[in-house]
């Protein structure tokens, strides 16, 4: 399948919720990425509503019909009837001359294709051949069917959408005519893509908005009295149903919108719980006007069906309705291969989370499935890993910070901002006596230790790193680091028991300072030593110099 919603890698976050909001799961995770299963896929666009990081945009093609007005004389817009809730107040007559100023030959109502299609199926229940019918105007709903429940085809009405019916009317209208249809859903895109020989090319409501705001047109207030246009209902819940002739006894009539919803109902349908029944069913909570391709501003349910009802009218639009085989459409079944994993498989993937037991399966949904064993049957598939379980990973890294903790030869003790002690080690309790954690936990700090360094970090704002303390109380050295983590509001407390090497440290010292004493004694003793002889040699000296002079002289005299 072509791409008609893309990925914007780098926005990607990991948080799931497209997978939580995928109604068929055909999202694979890899990479740290989401990617689209396109063979899975029913192009509901649930994902790219919900993507709270924008990291899908649909596919754009914007230039491809500015291509084809450029090359074709004749290019006919079809607009939704959801657009009056999309552009509050524009009427079909402001649309048209819009439209016609950014190149169109000619602009008409996809409700003129929608009232085709609504007779269709009133003679279908007319004929009651068929014991239940599914109007298949939702492409999305037909692709549910032909990929996932196609045990609930029979029951899928063999019936073109009003945008093929319209374009078909125009084609025929305006022979050799370009169709370009511009509404709020994706799957049109698709549904295009596949009757290539009806639709030339598909716009939403923002494509729309953004080429009339880069061509600097706005919308002129052009009244629009038209009674003719009871078809205008269609994109509401019940829309269709609106405009038909419910009145065969034999027939229910149901009109089911949402994806959770029609999902239930094509249960009901396959298990044989419904009969005799014609059942309108949408993929957007709120029919068309709750499409993912509306803009932003105006996907507000209750607001965009009073438009809508408001502008509709009481009558059906004036048509030439075409033989029934004319509008006739097959839904193959549209094959989606995938070996379904054994018990065996199943139980291995979940023993790899830490899953062997029933209570062991949370079933919490923050993996974006609705319970374990649909994740485990994912990673199977290839379209998970293991890591996507939040409670796993959870409980590893609690496992993983607890061995820490409790193996490091370092004192951890963690406190509150109320420095309250929340969590001490064995090693921590070895260096300040206490016996079990118990004794502590809850306790202020200032019952172990002094306060006085807690209080000042958090008060500051600044760590203590390799403080070295004396813990008078126990005797203790100790080099403590002492870390405030604002954002936890936690105060992290880490000591490395130096006592010994403190201790040793000491001794060395004092060793040093007697061994200095000694020395300065035995140099006192050897200076007086050296004095005492100096001395001696001195007054030896002195007579010795004495006796040589008096010799001297008696020698002169003589």
């Amino acid at each position: 399948m072509v791409d008609y919603l893309l990925l914007k890698t780098s926005s990607c976050k990991n948080c799931y919720k497209c997978i939580r909001n995928c109604p068929v799961k055909s999202i694979r995770f890899s990479g740290n990425q989401a990617h689209i299963v396109n063979d899975e896929c029913i192009l509901c666009g649930q994902c790219f509503v919900v993507c709270p990081q924008n990291a899908k945009q649909i596919r754009n093609d914007v230039e491809k019909a500015k291509t084809l007005i450029a090359q074709n004389e004749v290019v006919v817009a079809s607009i939704a009837p959801s657009f009056i809730a999309n552009y509050n107040g524009v009427t079909i007559k402001a649309m048209e001359k819009a439209l016609k100023q950014l190149g169109f030959s000619a602009v008409e109502e996809t409700a003129v294709g929608a009232t085709m299609v609504k007779k269709q199926y009133e003679q279908l229940i007319k004929e009651g051949k068929q014991d239940i019918i599914i109007s298949s105007c939702c492409y999305t709903v037909n692709l549910l069917i032909q990929k996932h429940y196609p045990e609930a085809l029979p029951a899928l009405a063999k019936v073109m959408s009003p945008m093929q019916a319209h374009s078909m009317s125009i084609k025929d209208k305006y022979p050799g005519a370009k169709t370009i249809f511009i509404g709020p859903c994706l799957s049109k895109k698709a549904e295009a893509d596949e009757i290539e020989d009806l639709v030339d090319c598909v716009l939403t409501f923002e494509e729309l908005t953004e080429w009339l705001e880069t061509a600097g047109i706005t919308f002129e207030n052009i009244p629009d009295e038209n009674r003719e246009s009871k078809a205008r209902l269609f994109p509401t819940s019940g829309g269709i149903l609106n405009t038909m002739v419910c009145d065969s006894p034999d027939y229910s009539y149901i009109a089911v919108d949402g994806m959770d919803n029609c999902i239930n109902a094509i249960e009901d349908v396959i298990n044989g719980n419904l009969s005799k029944c014609f059942i309108e069913m949408s993929a957007c909570a709120g029919s068309c006007v709750g499409g993912p391709a509306m803009d932003k501003q105006h996907r507000s349910l209750v607001r965009n069906t009073v438009e809508v009802r408001h502008y509709a009218g009481q009558e059906d639009f004036s048509v030439e309705l075409p033989e029934m085989a004319e509008m006739a459409r097959e839904h193959p079944f549209l094959d989606v291969e995938k070996s379904v994993p054994s018990e065996a498989d199943i139980k291995a993937i979940m023993a790899k989370i830490g899953k062997t037991k029933p209570e062991d399966e949370l079933n919490c949904g923050s993996c974006g499935y609705n319970t374990c064993r649909e994740k485990a049957a994912a990673v199977y598939y290839g379209k998970a890993d293991l890591t996507m379980c939040l409670p796993f990973l959870k409980e590893k890294a609690e496992s993983f910070s607890d061995t820490i903790i409790k193996n490091t030869p370092n004192g951890i003790i963690v406190l509150n901002e109320m420095l309250e002690v929340q969590q001490i080690n064995a090693a921590a309790r070895d260096i300040i006596n206490v016996q079990r954690a118990s004794d502590v936990l809850g306790e202020q700090v200032v019952r172990i230790m002094d306060p006085r360094v807690f209080q000042e970090v958090l008060d500051k704002g600044k760590s203590v790193h390799n403080q070295r303390t004396y813990l008078a109380e126990y005797k203790k050295y100790v080099e403590q680091t002492v870390i405030y983590d604002k954002s936890y509001h936690i105060i992290m407390c880490i000591m490395r028991d130096v006592t010994d090497e403190e201790n040793s440290r000491e001794q060395k010292e004092e060793i040093s300072q007697q061994t200095i004493a000694i020395t300065d004694k035995v140099i006192e003793k050897q200076m007086r030593i050296v004095q005492e002889i100096a001395s001696l040699l001195g007054e030896t000296t002195a007579e010795t110099k004495i006796a040589l002079t008096k010799l001297k002289d008696l020698l002169t005299d003589e």
